[in-house]
């Protein structure tokens, strides 16, 4: 387990606590409890200059870059996984998930340095891993079959206009097609709709389209953030959110701000997380 201190900067005082178990002071669970609706929250890492995604050295798709990626974030990126009742992917994901060149997001937990955080999931009488949501308008992906033979559910989230066949296809792998939305989905109808399913605890886990999603029905309750110390450039890149201009503009409170002096090599990196 990582032990380093980091140092807390708001809210104040200022103080010197751990890493390890920082998002799980969080609760996040228990603020889903108390509200009547689900609770929607996501975290990307980024470089001082906003990318969190540059093109793959081989040209074709997009990656976290190796520069900005870190086992200190990673640790905190498992804290929020393991308080969901279920994770929402992508499409897009699956496929490169599928060819090896995805970020593992769907096998959490289980390296022995996260043991503990399987304990956690286990005590509190949770399924040993959340579920999975893959939002997509295409369909054109498959679903991994260790997903449902592991008793994971996975829940396929699209719109009307989709493509029957595969809708149908993926309906026999996954078990459950949401249907939100006329010709795009709608964050406000998928998220309402993984609500009706009886999900509380909610982690948005993809990428930045589906983030805007969220942002344009005003239903992300929270966004976690970790700035690496460090300046990328290059084009193309991807930011934290991606589509049509925000009207209006989408305002975020900031609710804690922690410095990590040891992130980087001694870089250092801000783990800042923001609600509304």
């Amino acid at each position: 387990m990582i032990s380093d201190t980091i140092w807390q900067l708001y809210p104040m005082p200022t103080r010197e606590i751990s890493l390890a178990g920082l998002y799980l002071s969080h609760e996040l669970r228990q603020i889903a409890a108390d509200l009547d609706r689900p609770f929607v929250y996501t975290n990307y890492v980024t470089s001082i200059d906003g990318r969190i995604a540059i093109p793959r050295p081989e040209g074709k798709g997009m990656m976290v870059p190796k520069d900005t990626a870190n086992d200190r974030d990673w640790r905190l990126f498992q804290e929020l996984a393991v308080q969901a009742d279920v994770i929402i992917s992508s499409g897009r994901y699956l496929r490169d998930y599928a060819e090896g060149k995805a970020q593992e997001i769907l096998r959490v937990y289980d390296e022995p340095r996260f043991a503990d955080l399987g304990r956690w999931r286990a005590d509190r009488g949770l399924p040993p891993y959340p579920d999975l949501a893959v939002v997509s308008g295409s369909l054109d992906f498959s679903i991994p079959p260790f997903l449902t033979q592991s008793g994971r559910k996975v829940v396929v989230v699209t719109h009307d206009a989709s493509h029957r066949e595969r809708r149908i296809r993926l309906e026999q792998d996954a078990g459950k097609i949401i249907l939100a939305g006329e010709a795009d989905v709608s964050g406000r109808q998928a998220i309402d709709a993984l609500g009706a399913l009886g999900y509380r605890t909610i982690y948005m886990a993809t990428g930045p389209r589906v983030h805007h999603l969220l942002l344009t029905d005003n239903i992300l309750d929270r966004l976690y953030t970790t700035v690496a110390h460090r300046l990328l450039g290059g084009e193309p890149f991807s930011s934290l959110v991606e589509g049509d201009l925000l009207r209006p503009a989408v305002g975020m409170r900031l609710h804690a701000l922690y410095f990590d002096p040891h992130a980087l090599g001694g870089l250092g990196q801000q783990y800042t997380c923001y609600e509304r």
